[in-house]
């Protein structure tokens, strides 16, 4: 099993909360992550439909056959076990139960209502690029990373994405979609999953993509939250501090793994990526994803902008930490050129940000100091 880096944030909650939630997409490791982590605690997948219609059926008598705790996966499928769960970790403050789940709406809804104050949360998205073993990161160029994606399933059993993403993707819509909305056509929705791929690293329309999806503005605002539930989309919103200009108030959208992007996209190689037309937006994705990624599998909650004016003038990543506003511009370029800073530079004399807090990530090698940020290569890249 390949290590990954939310393991100790896992165990350091369960020193303080009596239920730990872990989230994340389907498939992203949760369940190989949490059995390898506690091998003595019981587990329960509710996926499975006797386990499901025990839980359904008599929960008290259910949750009363795990004295020490257990691991519950899946556990948005009996969503109203987390009263009873409520009940019994408030009766005996040693026990520990860890749930797990990819739909965050359906999950978070039941824990605020049911468990706040009991519950620790984290989210493990596919593997960020800092966790692959060294020997299967030296087999991969940026762009073969960019078009494989991170699931897991890849590198532990070498499963090549040709297969992996169209039963991934059929996975999920009989599944999770149906679960967290009654979505009649579910080739409708995945025509509509492919128009959003088509979107990525572009400022959100509601009105073109209802058009060209052929669904209400309401519709498309309810898919949009299908998919940033179950943890397949990420909305990066505009930051909202007045530089004195007209700012641009609608979130981009941004896919939680490239792999998969690329499939949706039709892109079946990374020689292919290499000329796609969208391959700049492509790689915009996979290098805000990895800063993305580093801090949600460390149990921080990013605090993650864009800033765009009227006129055009765009700063790629704002990231407020520590009482600072760091800023971060993406390229796709491998060699280093001077024009890569002209945007930080604007970006400098409009916000006054100053040079030790901005920085051009790029897929060239070269890293240095400039006047106006750092230079960084994206596999060494901290932020």
């Amino acid at each position: 099993m390949i290590t990954r880096q939310l393991m100790p944030q896992v165990g350091e909650l369960m020193k303080y909360f009596p239920i730990v939630y872990v989230g994340g997409p389907r498939q992203s490791g949760k369940t190989t992550l949490l059995r390898h982590l506690l091998p003595n605690l019981p587990y329960a997948n509710l996926e499975n439909p006797d386990t499901q219609l025990f839980a359904q059926q008599d929960p008290r008598r259910f949750l009363a056959s795990f004295p020490q705790g257990a691991i519950l996966d899946e556990a948005q499928r009996v969503p109203h076990l987390f009263s009873y769960l409520q009940g019994v970790v408030d009766g005996n403050r040693d026990l520990r139960f860890v749930l797990s789940g990819s739909q965050n709406f359906l999950m978070m809804e039941k824990i605020t209502q049911s468990l706040a104050g009991r519950v620790g949360i984290l989210n493990l998205l596919p593997f960020s690029w800092n966790e692959l073993p060294e020997e299967i990161q030296h087999t991969l160029s940026s762009e073969q990373w960019a078009f494989q994606g991170g699931y897991p399933v890849i590198y532990d059993k070498s499963a090549p994405p040709s297969l992996v993403y169209p039963n991934y993707l059929d996975t999920y819509l009989q599944r999770d979609v149906r679960l967290l909305q009654n979505v009649g056509d579910l080739a409708q929705f995945n025509r509509f999953v492919r128009l959003c791929a088509g979107r990525v690293g572009q400022l959100l329309n509601l009105s073109t993509l209802s058009k060209d999806a052929d669904v209400s503005v309401n519709t498309v605002k309810s898919w949009l939250s299908i998919l940033e539930a179950s943890y397949l989309v990420y909305f990066l919103q505009p930051y909202f501090n007045n530089f004195n200009k007209r700012l641009i108030k609608s979130p981009k959208m941004y896919f939680t793994d490239t792999g998969l992007l690329c499939y949706l996209l039709g892109i079946t190689s990374a020689e292919q990526l290499s000329t796609h037309y969208y391959f700049g937006n492509i790689i915009e994705n996979m290098l805000l994803m990895e800063l993305y990624k580093s801090r949600v599998h460390q149990g921080i909650r990013p605090q993650f902008w864009f800033w765009r004016d009227s006129n055009g003038n765009e700063v790629d990543l704002l990231i407020e930490e520590d009482g600072a506003l760091k800023s971060v511009e993406f390229k796709a370029s491998q060699t280093f050129n001077t024009r890569l800073f002209s945007g930080l530079a604007w970006w400098q004399q409009t916000s006054g940000v100053p040079p030790d807090y901005c920085a051009v990530i790029y897929l060239g090698e070269q890293e240095f100091e400039t006047a106006h940020g750092r230079l960084l290569y994206w596999k060494n890249a901290k932020m």
